[in-house]
């Protein structure tokens, strides 16, 4: 099969379009996916250069999300047949550990990724355990069915599960565009929050403004908070969204209103940012973070799309073999959702 692997850490090693051989069911609880799409993933520029946790054996096929068909399945496997149209679920648990048998593999301490320490969905095939199989809303696309398995559910995790996000409340998404931060600007405006974003291209703010959004906010402007306050009457924020972190972190906080929370799953502008322990225990501030979610999570996530008929943000489409263009956006910020790679086979 053809797929697109990393030889060396680094990010300066382009990524591979070259044959390997097709993946073996390992288990027979294992299923054989035919990829249709794979979408990138901010994690995949991180194993790229060799600086997550648990850096991957060499040479690795990339790819944490994606969509395609069912094709052959383990003797075991009774919850999927071939042919039937699947999204994975990313996380793969030990299966023995307390975590496992409770249905949290991303808390498992020996959790693997695909992409990361399980090879990937930027292939022709993936294996994966069936259980990691969901199937299809109707009405999505393969690429839509790959666009949204991390981020959006990240993004329900954050909103949902963690900060109790209501209708009518207020929340500020720091950087919008990526995809995390998009996903969480359609799933707070579906419910009827007031959304505020920010955002240093007028481009993207004019695009969430469109999508929903109801005030835009320039993210060089010198007191983003003062800003926030000024638009919210002095009051402040219910929840802050910043997968940012650096100097964004303190601003982040002091756009909360008293009982506010913030939410976070990434660093992207600096992992040690300061702050000011004072303002979170005199304002009874919150500070929730993920790196994953469960099943259960995910499957709220496809209940959503199926009940709601809407669809993932995607930024553009295109080919595996454009896979190194697709990682450059990604790096470079120029995206507004989804980068999805289309797998032709």
């Amino acid at each position: 099969m053809k797929a697109v692997r990393i030889h060396a850490h680094g990010g300066s090693d382009p990524l591979r379009y070259e044959d390997v051989e097709d993946p073996q069911l390992r288990s027979p609880s294992d299923v054989i996916v035919k990829v249709k799409a794979a979408a990138v993933n901010r994690i995949d520029l991180t194993v790229r250069a060799g600086v997550v946790c648990n850096p991957a054996s060499l040479p690795r096929i990339l790819g944490a999300d994606g969509a395609g068909t069912v094709v052959s399945v383990g003797g075991e496997v009774n919850n999927v047949k071939p042919g039937a149209a699947v999204c994975l679920y990313p996380a793969i648990g030990c299966g023995h550990c307390r975590r496992c048998a409770n249905e949290q593999e991303f808390l498992c301490g020996e959790r693997r990724l695909l992409g990361e320490r399980e090879d990937g969905t930027y292939a022709e095939y993936v294996r994966v355990p069936a259980k990691n199989c969901f199937t299809v809303p109707p009405g999505l696309s393969f690429e839509e069915a790959a666009a949204f398995p991390l981020v959006y559910a990240t993004a329900w995790r954050m909103l949902f599960t963690h900060a109790n996000l209501k209708p009518g409340e207020s929340i500020l998404i720091i950087g919008v565009g990526g995809g995390v931060a998009s996903a969480a600007l359609q799933l707070a405006g579906v419910i009827g929050a007031r959304v505020f974003v920010t955002s240093r291209v007028a481009e993207k703010l004019a695009t969430a403004k469109e999508l929903g959004a109801h005030h835009g906010i320039d993210s060089r402007i010198p007191e983003l908070a003062k800003e926030v306050r000024r638009l919210t009457g002095k009051r402040g924020v219910d929840v802050v969204v910043n997968n940012v972190g650096g100097e964004t972190w303190r601003a982040g906080l002091a756009a909360l209103a008293r009982g506010g929370r913030l939410v976070t799953c990434g660093s992207l502008g600096g992992a040690t940012p300061k702050s000011d322990l004072r303002r979170i225990f005199w304002n009874h501030l919150t500070i929730l973070a993920t790196s994953s979610v469960t099943r259960q999570e995910f499957g709220r996530v496809l209940n959503f799309f199926d009940g709601s008929r809407r669809k993932p943000i995607i930024d553009r489409v295109l080919p595996l073999t454009d896979a190194n263009r697709a990682h450059q956006r990604m790096q470079q910020g120029q995206q507004f959702g989804k980068i999805v790679l289309r797998v032709n086979g």
